[in-house]
């Protein structure tokens, strides 16, 4: 009978004729194979067929690189932080689209081998196994009840975002293989109301291009991409080695795409990214606008077609923010006074008024071509903000939203630090979505408003303070926020301070964690305050106290807050102002007490509980 090499080697060394040390491996799942090859590389091998493979993760080791080798072949390239020493979660391979070939994983990590032990001894060979199913129940204190939040895995930008048919269809920046930032694809989501959301396959995943940033979708109604009427057209950046922007078609709705094959479709000689598109019907062809991101400004482009882009003019060089980059920009007309005004959104980091990240936006006028921006009475380009907390970033709106309406969303984070937030089986939320609208301010310009969209009238269960009014003091009102619903509520009231003193409001829990807001009328301005709002040592950059201008010169405003697990959402009740902050509380808030330095008069004030 003919020996193998191990053969061999084992027999020579019972004879004590070689000294040698074989690896030792923690014997994976049954179907999985795994071969040590050297300190920091292995094949793992896929024995038989099973629809996933579960892939063990720590979060504080770097990056593993897996070639995924069909049949021998390179199909593909991710990225996933494979436990070494411990397992803090899971995540799923799809193996489904390799049903019937031969799969084999090439890992490559990047571990620092400072003992004896090489890859063999890494805890994810322990755990790695095929499964039918993963299980995404939630696992987590501060996952929100009514915000939309991926199942599994980290999310940034929203992108993509279209109506059609009745389907809210939104799109993200998504990493399937842990929650940390990496192997940048759309993930998607759709709704039919805003409220409940529904979560898709993966619409769009890396190639030989690079993998897949931010971009938009538009609704073809006419075809004029060549891929039939109404199909829907992303356009979203191909991040390689350079950043271009690529084309890819879908003829279901948006489910799946077909990725052009002439891409890319535009190329620029330094980075560019985040093209948002849409049709302008006063010009009849259509508009890009681009983040031209470290140059800081904003590139404006025309097309007949989807796929050829011309050059017209470029916004914002030297004006408004610009201590940060410029990024994930949006486009479109909003009516006021007998008119339209144009808004350009340009999101920010860092930069923004409070640290990090943040969404500017200007106002102006455009003609298809070139945006030109109003100017304030000194004659300088103001820079505005959308909102005033701490995490609002990447907002862009819908394309085609019924009924004439702009409905944007949000991310609700900050790149100080998104990736440290006390979650693991998912990382990042949503905003609520918003509608716009644009208002005169006291000072003669015009500004942009954000209301929560109508839908989210939707989320509401019980009314359990109704139309209370009283006279706030210095002796605090206090009001019992529902137990019932965890603390998930809505809270609405108007406040008169005409008389002066500042009106103070508290969110607080048993724990002594509270939430502060504070309006003052004689600086038309509103406060927020989570310094003690609960857990912050994960980042010494979220403590915060955030200032929104109420835009009143006659001491009233209003507040409209909508409390989750780990956020807070403030608005003046007309949306003149905005204020999205996440907080983390050890328990709900249970308690909302409302005080004055003077004398401020409360009125309609309104508590419902909030259905997850």
């Amino acid at each position: 009978m003919k020996k193998n090499r191990l053969d061999i080697i084992l027999a020579l060394t019972a004879m004590g004729s070689v000294a040698l040390s074989l690896p030792v491996m923690a014997a994976p799942a049954e179907g999985v194979k795994v071969e040590p090859l050297g300190s920091n590389n292995a094949l793992v091998r896929i024995m038989e067929e099973a629809p996933l493979l579960i892939l063990p993760v720590q979060e504080s080791v770097d990056d593993a690189r897996v070639n995924v080798l069909v049949d021998g072949n390179l199909e593909r390239i991710f990225y996933v932080r494979l436990a070494k020493n411990k397992v803090d979660y899971t995540v799923p391979l799809d193996l489904t689209p390799y049903k019937g070939h031969e799969v084999v994983l090439d890992v490559v990590s990047n571990h620092d081998r400072t003992s004896s032990r090489g890859i063999e001894g890494d805890a994810c060979w322990k755990s790695i196994q095929l499964a039918d199913t993963f299980d995404t129940s939630n696992r987590e204190k501060y996952r929100p009840a009514f915000h939309h939040t991926p199942l599994y895995g980290w999310m940034n930008d929203p992108n993509g975002m279209f109506y059609k048919d009745g389907r809210w269809h939104l799109y993200y920046q998504y990493n399937p293989y842990g929650s940390k930032w990496q192997n940048m694809t759309w993930g998607h989501s759709s709704s039919s109301d805003l409220v409940h959301w529904n979560h898709e396959p993966v619409a769009i995943t890396p190639d030989g291009l690079g993998t897949i940033f931010s971009g938009s979708c538009v609704v073809d109604h006419d075809g004029t991409a060549g891929f039939g009427k109404d199909a829907v057209i992303a356009l979203y950046t191909s991040a390689g080695t350079s950043q271009m922007q690529s084309l890819a078609a879908s003829t279901d709705n948006g489910t799946t795409f077909q990725k052009y094959v002439s891409n890319p479709v535009l190329t620029l000689p330094s980075e560019a990214r985040d093209p948002n598109m849409f049709f302008n019907e006063a010009t009849g062809e259509w508009n890009l606008i681009l983040a031209h991101a470290l140059e800081k400004e904003m590139l404006l482009f025309t097309s007949p077609d989807l796929k050829t882009w011309t050059l017209s003019s470029a916004f914002g060089k030297g004006e408004g923010a610009q201590d940060g980059v410029w990024e994930c920009p949006d486009l479109f007309p909003l009516p006021i006074e007998e008119e339209n005004k144009w808004v350009l959104i340009c999101n920010l980091n860092p930069g923004g008024p409070f640290g990090g990240s943040a969404t500017q936006y200007f106002i102006g006028d455009f003609d298809g071509h070139t945006f030109t921006a109003d100017t304030d009475a000194s004659g300088k380009i103001p820079t505005k903000w959308m909102d005033f907390g701490k995490d609002h970033y990447a907002t862009v709106s819908w394309s085609d939203a019924p009924d004439g309406r702009r409905t944007a969303i949000g991310w609700m984070s900050n790149w100080q630090y998104a990736a440290d937030v006390p979650t693991e089986q998912f990382r990042s939320v949503n905003t609520l979505p918003r509608d716009l609208s644009l208002f005169r301010g006291p000072d003669g310009e015009i500004y942009l408003a954000s209301s929560p969209s109508p839908e989210l009238k939707a989320l509401r269960g019980d009314r359990i303070v109704s139309n209370r009014s009283f006279t706030a003091g210095k002796k605090a009102a206090s009001f019992r926020l529902p137990a019932s619903s965890g603390g998930l509520c809505e809270i609405l009231f108007d406040i008169d301070a005409s008389k002066g003193g500042n009106v103070n409001i508290e969110l607080s829990n048993s724990k002594g964690e509270k939430a502060v807001m504070v309006f003052d009328p004689e600086a038309a301005t509103i406060s927020f305050d989570r310094t003690q709002a609960g857990i912050s040592d994960f980042s010494p950059e979220f403590p915060a106290v955030t200032i929104a201008p109420t835009f009143s010169e006659d001491g009233k405003t209003s507040v409209h807050l909508f409390i989750d697990r780990s956020s807070i959402e403030l608005f003046a009740r007309d949306g003149r102002y905005a204020m999205t902050n996440l907080v983390f509380p050890a328990e709900p808030y249970s308690s909302l007490s409302i005080s004055s330095d003077g004398k401020a008069k409360i009125s309609s004030l309104n508590i419902y509980t909030l259905k997850p």
